[in-house]
């Protein structure tokens, strides 16, 4: 399986955050691009602090339970530890936090498909997924973003959903940079569950609007000379719970050329087996953000086909599940799984 992995900070480990709103916070960065995120989101930035908090304050009433539990004996937690453990915890989810919020890296992916053209070999995609454009991750947060995916002179941009969390009437000022992405083939865009939460029907219009061509259950024929590649996108499993069409693989495939290989956008990795049963060369997933937290990332794999971050091979098939390029807003924290803004390169294979 060919398979080449490189990584490029930009604008520093907080990247994204405003100087002004980092000193808000007890950090400072000046080569920092523009965000009001830790100021605007202080309310959910609390919540993830908080909650690492009460976990470490748990652990040590574990280990007190269990140490008296073999001494039978009562064991007293000093309030030094429960000072230190406190500290420590703080320490850690504030970094957390800022890894979380920071302008994603871009990381470098490439993938060789069988069947690939000639012509199609070294072709680039951008994939961004997991925006979740909120009042953590504000206009000038989206707008920093952009300006990378677009410094990679990508010949395609694909965005496999939950690009926002909120009505659109809330977020339409935050979204309108997205208009300014740009490639040579176009920027195509697939729901994921979190546009069916805040309306699916308004947000794929909206989306159309700055210049995105949407794909529902459906495909497009991609051409180099007469060398074809098919890209492909599906609805997400959420639609159902809405009364909407929900990912139909033979809808989107229907018409398709037989012999071209076919890139597929779905939102949620889970059914990437049923996808390598239909002859799909690689599908581009997101949506378990990369589980966030190394350790963690275990149970979110339990939930999405036992796939939840980078490369795998399924049955002869090529599944990327993004890291994605932020997260949801109620649960802002990373450790160790750092949020990406994708480059894939395709390479012939076999």
């Amino acid at each position: 399986m060919a398979a080449l992995v490189t990584h490029r900070r930009f604008g520093g480990a907080y990247g994204g955050v405003s100087a002004q709103s980092l000193e808000s916070c007890g950090l400072r960065d000046d080569v920092l691009a523009g965000s009001s995120a830790c100021r605007d989101g202080v309310g959910e930035l609390a919540v993830g602090i908080s909650a690492v908090v009460a976990v470490f304050q748990l652990v040590l009433d574990v280990i007190a339970l269990a140490t008296a539990t073999v001494r039978r004996r009562w064991v007293r937690i000093g309030v030094a530890a429960r000072y230190c453990a406190g500290f420590v915890a703080v320490t850690l989810s504030s970094y957390a936090v800022m890894q979380a919020i920071r302008v994603p890296e871009v990381r470098n992916v490439t993938i060789g498909i069988k069947g690939l053209p000639e012509e199609f070999e070294g072709y680039r995609i951008v994939q961004l997924t997991d925006l979740h454009i909120s009042r953590l991750f504000q206009a000038d947060w989206v707008e920093t973003t952009v300006t990378l995916a677009n410094e990679q002179k990508a010949d395609l941009v694909v965005l496999t959903g939950d690009l926002i969390d909120g009505d659109l009437q809330a977020r339409r000022r935050d979204v309108a940079p997205l208009s300014k992405l740009e490639a040579r083939d176009g920027v195509y865009v697939i729901p994921g569950n979190h546009e069916y939460y805040f309306g699916q029907h308004a947000w794929m219009k909206q989306f159309e609007e700055l210049g995105m061509t949407r794909i529902d259950n459906g495909h497009v024929v991609l051409s180099r000379g007469k060398a074809e590649l098919v890209l492909a996108g599906v609805n997400d499993l959420s639609a159902e719970n809405f009364g909407l069409p929900g990912p139909d693989l033979a809808q989107a495939l229907s018409g398709a050329p037989e012999r071209a290989p076919v890139v597929l956008l779905d939102h949620q990795p889970k059914r990437a087996r049923e996808a390598a049963g239909k002859g799909i060369a690689l599908q581009l997933s997101g949506h378990t953000h990369g589980g966030m937290i190394v350790g963690f990332d275990r149970l979110i794999a339990t939930f999405n086909g036992g796939f939840v971050s980078g490369l795998y091979d399924v049955d002869g098939m090529k599944l990327y599940v993004n890291n994605g390029s932020a997260l949801w807003i109620g649960f802002a924290l990373r450790l160790g799984v750092p949020s990406e803004l994708t480059v894939i390169t395709l390479k012939r294979e076999g």
